[in-house]
């Protein structure tokens, strides 16, 4: 019998939007309900967190970050979208020296606050960026703030630029090589994108997921009565063994649930979710 309730990374191709793969998978495992975490353009391929059943509940609990993209971008290939699905014009530029390349790339580390591109699929008056980009309606958008972890020089073949970035959740990699390029005084738009993993999340044939590994929260213990958690009953914060606010996990057995104990008192958030 196919287990209803599942976690587990798949791989997305180039030339696939994420929900064309979504339902291929729903198809090839005869699943019904299943959802996914982190959505990729069409162009770019790497690794996607599906979730089957109720599992879809964790994806906020998930340990997502940092995230690892490879990237290559095309120098002097202007399009409206940062990548090759709308190439406009493409200027013919004399190479750069890598060490060039490796000082603008290097100097992205850190924090960094700037405009997601038009072309994006964050959320503005309830609709996607792309949505009214592709509309023709000039919409404003708010800037954003994340964090590059690191970020290198891969390769160099002119005018095609290869780096590696690990970038904190909702950063946008296609900004990333517009300020690559700005730096550099010329057009550019990234011909490859991969997504190499989320956080701890990597590409491993479908395997299911562990989820008490997978979880970005702290494990707590309820030294009460178990049943009492699997009824869903009121739970005490003395019978916590950690009781400070916060959000946690404890182990039932073959499930969990998960809390966030609160100056009210204790709130169960998702309860008896299958381990596996």
């Amino acid at each position: 019998m196919k287990n209803q309730n599942r976690l587990f990374v798949a791989y997305k191709p180039t030339g696939m939007s994420s929900n064309q793969l979504l339902s291929r998978i729903k198809r090839r495992y005869g699943i019904k309900k299943a959802g996914y975490s982190g959505t990729l353009d069409p162009f770019a391929k790497g690794v996607l967190i599906i979730a089957f059943g109720n599992h879809g509940r964790l994806f906020r609990f998930l340990n997502k970050a940092p995230k690892r993209y490879r990237a290559t971008l095309w120098l002097g290939a202007y399009s409206p979208t940062l990548d090759i699905e709308q190439i406009e014009q493409i200027d013919t530029l004399p190479p750069f020296p890598e060490e060039t390349l490796r000082s603008v790339i290097d100097s992205l580390r850190g924090e960094l606050t700037y405009l997601p591109p038009k072309f994006s699929a964050k959320r503005l008056n309830g609709k996607r960026a792309y949505e009214f980009a592709r509309a023709g309606i000039e919409v404003e958008l708010k800037s954003v703030t994340s964090t590059v972890h690191d970020i290198r020089l891969l390769h160099y073949r002119h005018p095609f630029v290869t780096f590696e970035a690990t970038v904190s959740e909702g950063s946008y990699i296609r900004s990333l090589g517009e300020m690559i390029a700005d730096k550099l005084g010329c057009a550019g738009s990234l011909s490859a994108l991969e997504r190499l993993n989320e956080g701890q999340f990597i590409y491993t044939d479908e395997a299911p997921i562990d989820i008490k590994t997978a979880l970005a929260l702290p494990k707590n213990r309820y030294n009460g009565v178990l049943e009492s958690v699997l009824l869903g009953q009121p739970l005490l914060r003395e019978d916590f063994e950690f009781q400070e606010e916060g959000i946690y996990w404890i182990d039932n057995g073959q499930t969990l649930s998960i809390l966030e104990i609160t100056p009210e008192g204790v709130h169960y958030l998702l309860n008896k979710v299958e381990a596996c």
